[in-house]
């Protein structure tokens, strides 16, 4: 599908500084989100100084601790989009575009299910819903325990906010397009 895969030092280093700056802002030691989040120090501290590519798994875990869409991980709000895909165990996302309005960030992926394989995302902050609509392929996706299958030409949503899945149903990649939409703290808005 063309996503890039590689991080350029920039993108990591500003990447790595986003999830600091987040960080320090919320008074959150670098040993607590690591520990909230479920990874590694080192792997978070590889992070902040950019000499690490995060996986999509990585990035949910910690901006869903920081309270933040996974774009303002990604991105500057304001600023042009050149940002890598992420991927994950099962899926590869290229950031298309952020809107935000009425106290609501909507994120707007193309996405990538590789077939085999299965992820596991953990939970976004309380209210955050995901719409998904599959090109081709055939998809499983949503709250763990209560998944939606989602054929070409066919959309679902579901509320995000407890782990949820996506896998590839067959032995098609499934091609995709997925808008997150998170609702903003006073805080999380851009000045």
């Amino acid at each position: 599908m063309g996503y890039s895969a590689h991080w350029s030092a920039d993108a990591a280093a500003a990447t790595g500084e986003r999830i600091r700056a987040l960080r320090v802002s919320r008074g959150i030691s670098l040993s607590e989100l690591a520990r909230r989040a479920g990874v590694g120090k080192a792997t978070l501290s590889g992070l902040e100084t950019g000499s690490r590519n995060p996986t999509a798994e990585t990035l949910y875990a910690i901006a869903g601790q920081l309270g933040v869409p996974l774009a303002m991980l990604l991105s500057t709000p304001g600023e042009p989009l050149d940002v890598p895909a992420v991927r994950g165990t099962a899926v590869a996302a290229q950031l298309l575009e952020v809107f935000q309005d009425d106290g609501i960030s909507t994120e707007l992926y193309r996405l990538e299910i590789r077939p085999g394989v299965l992820q596991t995302s953990p939970a976004h902050p309380e209210g955050v819903v995901e719409y998904v609509t599959v090109f081709s392929g055939t998809a499983k996706l949503g709250p763990v325990g209560d998944p939606i299958v989602v054929r070409a030409g066919e959309h679902a949503s579901f509320v995000s906010d407890t782990p949820h899945i996506y896998a590839a149903l067959g032995e098609e990649s499934v091609h995709a397009s997925l808008l997150i939409r998170h609702p903003l703290e006073v805080s999380d808005l851009p000045v």
